[in-house]
């Protein structure tokens, strides 16, 4: 174990809190769960209730290459948030602005395609089938009016 702290610990281009055991701080990252961020500390041969901060530049190492391709680690397929991806046809893990881009990237290709939920985000309404008689409303709200008499 080290015996230097960091309180900041810089981990696929965000900065992890130190003072968090691994799978909670791996959490910190855009695409990683709390299940996932356990499977990550397990297939890296970390002991999860390890502080991020104690971490060595090798265990890190080791994190950010599961974090890049976790099937090659025994991290199942059920997992990883992009299974069949639409271009490659591959089993794949975003993290951070990938993620990002790729969602906005899926969201333009719903709208050129006229499908229903590309109408929907289109028009800024709600995209799952939620209700939206009285929730989801923008600008002046509308309420009961009671009657005059």
């Amino acid at each position: 174990m080290p015996e230097e702290f960091r309180y900041v610990v810089r981990l696929a281009d965000t900065d992890l809190d130190g003072f968090r055991k691994v799978p909670y701080a791996l959490t910190r990252i855009k695409g990683v769960g709390i299940r996932l961020g356990w499977a990550i500390a397990r297939a890296a041969g970390i002991d999860p209730d390890k502080r991020m901060g104690f971490l060595s530049e090798d265990e890190l190492k080791r994190i950010e290459a599961v974090l890049r391709e976790p099937l090659k680690f025994g991290i199942p397929n059920w997992m990883l948030n992009r299974r069949k991806d639409l271009e490659t046809g591959k089993d794949l893990h975003l993290i951070g602005s990938d993620l990002e881009f790729r969602v906005k990237q899926d969201i333009e290709f719903m709208k050129s395609i006229k499908s229903w939920k590309g109408w929907r985000h289109s028009l800024g309404l709600k995209v799952r089938g939620q209700r939206t008689r009285t929730t989801g409303r923008t600008g002046r709200t509308v309420g009961v009016h009671r009657r005059r008499r």
